[in-house]
């Protein structure tokens, strides 16, 4: 019977973690909803209503915040990309102006190879927001 228990507990931790899957879409749709976006890789994304010399600046002042120094920034055929870095993490954010008064800012923070650090990305883009907003 003991072996019988288990197994019947491992069906019940599958069955509700399951259901774990719809709150996490539900919490990616709420935070979509805030105006921050993610992709599957990792990366936080956001559109802000400013030209794209302003969005840089404050990108700047975001990494400058969080005491990550940047590594070099160079111009890409979509914008720029500035490159810097953290204790065990490389950062990459990207800054793409859609319009005179729009700017796409894309921010990954990898550890190592393989990992992302979801929250680290979007605290970037927080920061960039806040920069912008005492401008």
């Amino acid at each position: 019977m003991g072996s019988f228990a288990a197994a019947a507990c491992a069906v019940l931790a599958c069955a509700t973690l399951a259901g774990c899957e719809t709150l996490a879409l539900s919490a990616i749709g709420a935070s979509a909803s805030a105006g921050l976006s993610y992709t599957m890789n990792g990366a936080a994304y956001r559109t802000f209503t400013a030209s794209q010399p302003k969005v840089r600046a404050a990108a700047f002042t975001a990494l400058k915040r969080m005491a990550s120094p940047i590594e070099s920034t160079e111009k890409t055929d979509e914008g720029e990309l500035i490159k810097a870095a953290m204790p065990e993490r490389s950062i990459e954010v990207r800054i793409e102006s859609l319009s005179p008064n729009a700017t796409r800012v894309r921010a990954v923070a990898k550890r190592g190879m393989f990992l992302h650090d979801t929250a680290t990305a979007a605290e970037i883009i927080s920061q960039t927001e806040r920069a912008l907003s005492l401008r």
